[in-house]
């Protein structure tokens, strides 16, 4: 296949790549995947392209149009869906059978529903999570793996970020967080927050849900609030991310046990992996992208000197966007 003549934007940052131009979807859909849920499922791109999927984060967030623009669509074929709950998905902000090996068997399931024997999976934050995990379980699936803000999904890094750590950096954003939580339920915020997030009181669920969501948009990205994305403005959105998030929080990510994923690197050592962080990264701290690295060498690793967690920062634009590019070499594997 040649190289495609059109060429991404690119950004007033020192000449680093920006995104590819927008493009539509040209399949969309739902797939029922069982018990009462129903994804909804986009592709972009050539469909004789080179095929990815895009897991998007939270747990809880959803799919956006930017989210294409990361590929070079006239070589790309390239899938999109919300997760269980998330986004047009149905029905919104269930709980019902949500956990990690769910969505693992989601993403098995649209990959059959496409036809597609193999796929690079890109995902960030916690769509890093979900694509380290889905990859363990389903090594024969993954071509390669481009990966976005690690996050392992420990007790350690839900402790730094919902409990203590990210808070002294953020006092007063701090403050607006722990407002719904009485000070005797302090010392333990997600479980405080779980209680809340799950009450019958859609009011009750509601005050939980902007307090969690606006925590997290004060925290994304060095260039401070304004960079928060609007949706986490918006009550229903709020709601299913916070339910969601907080769901699989509380239960440690569905996970046998703290430090599932860095303890099998081994099955998927053999597949081509880019890693770029954010070395201001607030949400997902830098230790946990240098511990995968560590615990893997054999993947390509790139820290943003001048970006914190946010996708659309312009270095981490930069460098997945050459990743993208790069992976579009990777031979097939047999």
């Amino acid at each position: 296949m040649q190289r495609s003549p059109s060429l991404p934007e690119v950004s007033a940052a020192g000449g680093r790549r920006g995104l590819y131009p927008v493009v539509d979807p040209f399949n969309s859909g739902w797939l029922q995947v069982g018990s009462g849920h129903e994804i909804y499922f986009e592709e972009c791109g050539r469909q004789d392209g080179k095929p990815a999927v895009v897991l998007h984060g939270g747990p809880g967030g959803a799919i956006n149009p930017t989210m294409r623009r990361f590929f070079d669509t006239e070589r790309w074929r390239l899938a999109l869906f919300d997760q269980r709950g998330c986004g047009r998905s149905r029905p919104n902000a269930s709980l019902e059978d949500n956990t990690t090996w769910a969505l693992i068997e989601d993403i098995e399931r649209l990959r059959v529903h496409l036809g597609l024997e193999k796929w690079t999976v890109f995902g960030g934050s916690w769509g890093s999570t979900l694509a380290l995990a889905y990859a363990i379980t389903h090594p024969d699936r993954v071509e390669a793996l481009i990966l976005r803000g690690v996050f392992l999904l420990t007790r350690k890094e839900l402790h730094w970020f919902y409990q203590e750590g990210a808070s002294m950096l953020f006092p007063d954003a701090w403050e607006r967080y722990c407002a719904p939580i009485p000070p005797e339920e302090r010392g333990d915020m997600i479980t405080a927050y779980h209680k809340r997030l799950t009450s019958r009181d859609r009011a009750v669920q509601a005050e939980a849900a902007a307090a969690w969501s606006q925590w997290e948009g004060d925290t994304i990205s060095i260039r401070g609030p304004e960079a928060r994305p609007a949706k986490f403005d918006e009550i229903d959105f709020a709601v299913a991310f916070a339910r969601i998030e907080c769901h699989f929080f509380a239960n440690g990510g569905f996970f046998p046990k703290d430090g599932w994923i860095l303890d099998n690197v081994d099955k998927i050592r053999h597949i081509p992996a880019w890693i770029v962080q954010g070395r201001f990264d607030v949400v997902t701290p830098l230790q946990a992208a240098w511990s995968l690295k560590t615990a893997w060498p054999q993947a390509r690793f790139e820290v943003v000197w001048d970006a914190g967690h946010a996708s659309t920062e312009p270095g981490i634009v930069d460098a997945l966007v050459r990743a993208t590019d790069q992976a579009l070499d990777v031979a097939p594997r047999a």
